[in-house]
């Protein structure tokens, strides 16, 4: 297939844009802003792979977007392009509303003009998978609960707010309009390439520095953590056989509380990393609990069953597994992570814009 990914240089995005083009013949084009969390230094592995195109745009210009539509003729496109983070979505909201929601309309705008165009066999083949988030559906409050396909939207943060609102578009065009359309909610990712802001990276990069390890409130906070290469697999298996119009929840089986997750890190990094910055005992001494942040949500889970019923798609990585080999990327790739710490990351935005 020919697939257009949208927000292919950020986190998720570059993983998938990595193993389409190391793992199947299938052709890529990359949609991204190039926003702060967008890096090509991601894509360096691939940059010059004769599968791979890239084009600076915004989702949000949809004549740039229907002129790349019709330059790549894509048979199937991949939405992965927002704003994410849910701190900053409290800081900022805007961002999050005109990218995940109006970015979002304009992307199906766009694509709808697109695919009315296509011959018969072609619009009958054609995808639209929207790739969304287990955090639309809120707080779960059982201690066995999960998240299911059919779980009601409850979501408690700008952010989850955005991506819900996103969703209900997707399912809106493909009911009002017959645009085929697929969605995936997933748990939290990790794994390599991960933005250091987020959790996991910014522990393992803050321990090695001796900075204080932040978490929040008790650190009792449960999520479901998904080693992002899984997550890849999954989204080309719905991609590929997904049935039209449904959704597909992505869990790596992994249920941890935040502390526990910091806790493994350090534990981890005593062994891989022994040589600690001067002073430092034990990389644990560096934990430190600060306020909570508004609206937090206790537990997210979720039941992964039906990908693995119908699709037969089930994770790889344990959470074990999947942060040791997180962990020591890090440790091997400290230069990526400072060009994002230092900001010169962003040079390769400013020449890919020019």
């Amino acid at each position: 297939m020919r697939i257009l990914i949208t927000g292919g240089a950020g986190f998720i995005g570059s993983a998938l844009v990595r193993h389409l083009l190391v793992g199947t013949d299938h052709e890529v084009l990359n949609l991204d802003k190039l926003t702060y969390a967008g890096n090509l230094e991601s894509l360096a592995s691939v940059e010059n792979h004769p599968h791979y195109q890239f084009v600076q745009a915004d989702i949000g210009d949809r004549e740039t977007v229907g002129r790349a539509l019709r330059e790549f003729q894509p048979d199937a496109i991949m939405h992965l392009a927002a704003e994410s983070h849910v701190d900053r979505s409290i800081d900022g909201p805007g961002e999050f509303i005109q990218t995940n929601i109006v970015g979002t309309y304009q992307l199906l705008e766009a694509t709808r003009t697109y695919w009315s165009s296509l011959p018969d066999e072609r619009k009958q083949a054609f995808r639209f998978h929207h790739i969304s988030t287990d955090e639309v559906y809120g707080d779960l409050h059982g201690a066995d609960d999960l998240f299911t396909e059919t779980t009601p939207y409850a979501p408690s943060s700008p952010y989850s707010a955005s991506k819900a609102a996103s969703d209900h578009l997707v399912r809106a065009w493909q009911r009002t309009y017959g645009l085929p359309v697929l969605l995936t909610n997933c748990s939290n990712n990790y794994g390599p390439f991960h933005f250091p802001e987020k959790l996991i990276p910014l522990v393992i990069l803050n321990a090695l520095d001796g900075k204080p390890l932040p978490v929040y409130g008790d650190g009792l906070q449960v999520r479901d953590w998904l080693f992002v290469e899984d997550h890849a697999r999954a989204l080309i298996k719905v991609v590929s056989e997904g049935q039209v119009g449904e959704t597909y929840n992505i869990g790596g089986h992994n249920e941890q509380k935040n502390i526990d997750v910091v806790r493994a890190i350090c534990a981890l990094l005593e062994e891989l990393a022994p040589g600690k910055p001067a002073g430092l005992g034990r990389y644990e001494d560096l934990i430190t609990f600060v306020k909570d942040r508004p609206g937090h949500d206790q537990r997210y889970a979720i039941d992964a069953g039906k990908i693995e019923r119908e699709l037969g798609w089930v994770p790889q990585e344990t959470f074990a597994s999947g942060l040791r080999k997180t962990v020591q990327w890090y440790l091997d790739n400290l230069e990526w992570c400072r060009h994002v710490q230092d900001g010169s990351y962003q040079r390769e935005r400013l020449g890919a814009s020019a």
